[in-house]
Formats: C-alpha cells, structure tokens, sequence
C-alpha cells in the first residue's frame, strides 16, 4: 500500500495539520450524507408528494448549508495536507542538506553531483504528492466508506451488502496493478537522476569537451540517456491510466449494480423512493474515496522512489556518525561541552593515526605520528598519493580515524563538537570554489555577520581592495558560478581574503599558488606568509619553493612519515625530500 515506516516517521513535524485534513475531510464526507437526505427529501416531498416551494424552503436551506460546508472542509482539508506536506518537505530538506554537510567531501565524493542535486531538489518534491494526497486519501479511504455503509445498513441492507462486497475490489486491483508500477517508477526514476548527472557532467566539462572534440559524442550520449528517460515515462503513465480504466470500471459497475436491483424493488413497490433515491445517491459517493485513493497511490510512488534514494544518504550519514560516536572516548553527555579557545593557537599531535579507504586494500595513513606546533607553520610534503589529503581530511573530520587519537592542545579531537571544532579553522583548498553570487556574499560564507567595512579590510590584506573599488557595484558585484568572471589569481585572493576575515587561530593551506604564474606565485606567497603570521598552520606544499620556509617540514610517502626537520636538514639527509628537490629545481621553467 506504498506505506514506507521512514517516510511515516516524518508525520511527527506535520501530524496535527495532517489529523485537520483527514477530519476535515470526514467532515466534508458527514455533509456529503446530510446533502444526499435532503435532496432525495426535497425530490420526493415535490414529485411525489405535490408541495410547493414555500412548504421545501426549509429543506432547500439545509441542502444549501450542507453543500456550503461540503465545499468549506473540502477547501480546508486541502489546505491542511499541503501545508502538512510543505512542513515535512522543509524538514527532511534541512536534515538531508545537514547529512551531506556532516558526511563531508571526503565521503561525497563517491556520489555523483547530479544526482545527488536531483535528489536535494526534485526528489524532495516529489514527495509533496505522498503527502499531501496519499496519506490522508488512505485514512479517509478507510474511513469514509465505513460512514457511509453505517448509514445505508440500517436503510437497506441489501444494498449496504452490494457495497460491501464491491467495494474491496478496488483495493484489490490497485495493489495489484501498482506492484507493477512501482517497479517501473523506480526504473524512472532511476533514469532522471542519471539523465541529470550525465547533464550536469557535461556542463561542468563543456570547455573541455569542445576542447577534445568530444562535443558530438557526448551530445548523442544524453539524447540516448533521454530516450531511456522518456520510454520509461510513457510506461508509467500506460500504467497509470490502465490502472484508472479499471478503478473506474469497478466504480461504475458497483454503482449500475445498485441502481439496477434498487430499481426493480421500487418497481415492485418493495421499497419507498425517497430511501431508493437516497441511496442511490450516496452510492457513487461511496466508491469515490476508493477510486481517489487508487488515483493518488500512483502519484504518489515517484515520492516513495525518490525516497528510497532520500534515506540511503541519510543512512549513509548516520553511518558515519555512528563510526564517529563508537569510537569517541568521552562520555557522550561531554562530547557537546568540550571548547577550545577561539584565540589561542593550537598544538595538535597525531599519535599512530591509521585509515584506508572503503574498497581499497592499502591503507592511505600507516600509522602517522607527528605534532603541528603552536603558531608555527608545517609544511605537508611527498609524491601524489602519499597521504597529504587524507591527512587533511582527518584534521577537518571529513573523515575519522580508524586507529589513533589527535590531539588539540590534549584534547582529543573526537571529543570537540563538529561545528565548534570547524569554527576554528580557516581552509583554503588548492581550488577553492566561488559560488553564483556577489562578491560581499562569498566573503560572508567565512562570517555571516562582517560588515562592509571589515570586508574591504579583508580584501585590503590580499591587494584586491582597489579592484574592488573599481567594479561598477563594488562588493555587490556578481562574479558567476565558479568565480567564472575572475581570473585564476583573483579567485585564490578572495579565497584567502575570506580566511582572512574568518580569523581562526588554525589554517590548513592546500598549496593556493599551484596553478599561477610566478608573479601571481609571488604575490600570495607574501599574502599566504601574512595569513599564517601568529596562527598553526598546516601547508599542503606541492612547489616545494613553498616549502623552504616553513618552521617544520614532514615528508610523507605510501601513507608514512619518512623524515621531517627544517629544510637545511631534509636536504642533509639526502632522502625523499633531497630527491623531490631535485627533481623540482630540474622541472623546465
């Protein structure tokens, strides 16, 4: 009966707007009864009876209050289940967006983005039908049919058992024609979310693929994918209407049955009009909320689809916390109190920290034991794949430890809670991202609440203040999906302005200079030496020009430690880090 128990426990935030609907529309179905009485009195008491319209005047009155009040809870009850539904959609979008936020890139990464977007965005609307229509179509499919067989039972009994034997047909066939069309709504929706990555694939590498001369084929790989897309559609909607056709087949049959043997008494004068005609009334009346019902199952399965795609990232989610909370040390009543100081420099110790990936054999981290001292900088180098990033992720608890403990200033790290520790930490990843929007808007990503002032202050310390000023709209200027109307060096300065005005006492750098030129190089190298002034700071160095400097440099290599010390004595030691330099200093320009 498309009843998922996740999606039921998602009712809590919205029950009392959803309870409204259901007896609002109870209520419409009372009115539906006290209509159907009074027309079939009305009817009679002039056809049959001779009175005029003075003598009926009262029962037109009440006819008209009880069609009133039939439209008036049928208005609400449809209010109430969309607002039920606009609730549970706010709900679960906050929980799901909070989910990926606290599973972390690291983890993110195996999901592809356009999927995942659709699922953020087109999944959660598709359950506003689940919701909103299915839910409290199910309760008054119960319902309602009951009220009315206790009304035309004592009437009649033969009809109320015509009803009743009728009436569980169309469940009957809803159930069995929907397993089919849950598995094809499935299969479509399936197909929208890998139409959707393969899109948004191909415009994140558009440039490229015209570059490669791939343009075409990608092209003609989409059209197939919507292809799939739409074969898929239109044997959901055959489905559909098949699954209509019938319900109302049945509807129809059950309604000719009642009319036929209710005609035949009459005939036979085994049954006064006024009962006949009231009951023929109500008899559509009682089939209507089961073919509703069956209407709204259909709609409804795209939401329970795209449920399932819901609740894996948030299972995934609660994967990772459940890790995250196993292997926390703390009393889980102290995990929340522990905080550090937002002005005091950190001291953070690695003791034996190993991890591997999921599904691979080798583990990324053997093992790892170091310490980033207090308002120094340590410079993070070795080959790709060494382990520089996983470590980095670990430090910004995208991903726990499987062994070992890290410390910050002897606390240990899984004792901190998640948002205080990352308030801590201003991170400027190799790439870092400009979002669609201003330039005053992607600077507050670092702290909401800077003013504009503090802002150009910001901007000032990375050379950007007078460009900015120059721009027709100054900080409101837009700078496009990706800083996409930045240069490369510009985008690196707003990155670090923007660590600049978040002002945390610990820095993790992923080489910012990595893809400038040596003038641009040189420029945020001395940018880069004035935002690690005073602060800890781990620099993921793969110039190692970027290197030199650093107070502590630890080389890495296949997941472990080799050597670490000032740059004078990694070169003495003519190890990983002498032949790096070399092979570095003999690189073509």
């Amino acid at each position: 009966m498309n009843l998922d128990r996740r999606l039921l426990k998602q009712i809590r935030v919205a029950k009392f707007a959803l309870l409204g609907a259901v007896l609002a529309g109870v209520a419409a179905g009372a009115a539906s009864i006290l209509q159907a009485r009074q027309v079939s009195q009305v009817v009679a008491r002039v056809f049959l009876d001779g009175e005029r319209l003075g003598q009926v005047m009262p029962l037109m009155w009440i006819l008209l209050a009880a069609v009133a009040a039939r439209a008036v809870c049928a208005y609400l009850a449809e209010i109430l289940s969309n607002h039920a539904a606009l609730r549970v959609k706010e709900h679960l979008r906050v929980v799901l967006m909070r989910s990926i936020l606290q599973t972390g890139p690291a983890r993110m990464q195996e999901e592809r983005s356009g999927e995942l977007v659709n699922t953020v965005t087109q999944g959660i609307e598709a359950l506003d039908a689940y919701f909103s229509q299915y839910l409290p179509q199910l309760a008054l499919a119960g319902l309602l049919p009951l009220t009315y067989l206790l009304v035309v039972v004592p009437a009649d009994p033969l009809s109320g058992l015509v009803l009743l034997l009728t009436g569980p047909l169309i469940p009957v066939f809803m159930f069995l024609i929907g397993s089919s069309a849950q598995r094809l709504t499935g299969r479509q929706w399936a197909a929208l979310g890998r139409m959707s990555a393969y899109f948004l694939d191909t415009l994140q590498g558009l440039s490229t693929l015209k570059a490669l001369g791939r343009a075409v084929e990608q092209r003609e790989r989409i059209a197939r994918v919507g292809d799939q897309y739409r074969q898929v559609t239109m044997s959901v909607l055959r489905l559909t209407f098949l699954s209509a056709l019938a319900l109302e087949l049945l509807g129809t049959i059950g309604t000719a049955i009642i009319a036929v043997q209710i005609g035949l008494r009459l005939l036979y004068g085994r049954l006064a009009f006024e009962e006949a005609f009231f009951i023929l009334l109500l008899a559509p009346e009682f089939y209507l909320p089961l073919r509703t019902l069956g209407l709204r199952f259909h709609a409804s399965m795209s939401g329970v689809s795209a449920a399932r795609r819901i609740f894996a990232v948030l299972e995934a989610s609660e994967a990772v916390e459940v890790a995250r909370d196993a292997g926390s040390r703390a009393a889980p009543n102290a995990r929340q109190d522990r905080h550090i100081s937002l002005r005091e420099p950190f001291r953070i110790e690695l003791d034996d920290v190993h991890y591997r990936y999921p599904n691979r054999d080798q583990s990324a981290l053997r093992g790892v034991s170091m310490s980033i001292p207090s308002g120094q900088v340590t410079a993070l180098v070795g080959p790709s794949g060494s382990g520089k990033s996983t470590l980095t992720a670990l430090l910004l608890r995208f991903l726990q430890a499987d062994q070992g403990t890290i410390r910050v200033n002897g606390i240990d790290l899984e004792d901190i809670d998640l948002e205080h520790w990352r308030s801590q930490i201003a991170w400027v990843p190799q790439q870092p991202h400009l979002f669609h929007g201003t330039i005053a808007e992607n600077m507050r990503l670092a702290r909401p609440a800077a003013s504009a002032a503090e802002l150009r202050a910001a901007l000032a310390l990375v050379q950007l203040d007078r460009w900015v000023d120059g721009l027709p709209c100054g900080l409101d200027s837009p700078v496009g999906e990706g800083g996409a109307r930045l240069s490369g060096g510009q985008v690196q300065r707003v990155a670090l302005a923007r660590a600049f005005l978040r002002d945390a006492p610990l820095v993790i750098l992923d080489e910012p200079t990595a893809h400038l030129d040596v003038e641009q190089e040189q420029l945020l190298r001395n940018v880069t030496n004035r935002l690690c002034d005073s602060r800890s700071v781990l620099l993921i160095a793969h110039r190692l020009s970027t290197a030199v400097s650093a107070e502590q440099i630890v080389v890495m290599e296949n997941g472990l430690i080799t050597a670490s010390g000032n740059h004078t004595d990694l070169l003495a030691q003519n190890g990983v880090y002498s032949r790096l330099v070399t092979a570095y200093r003999g690189r073509p320009g």
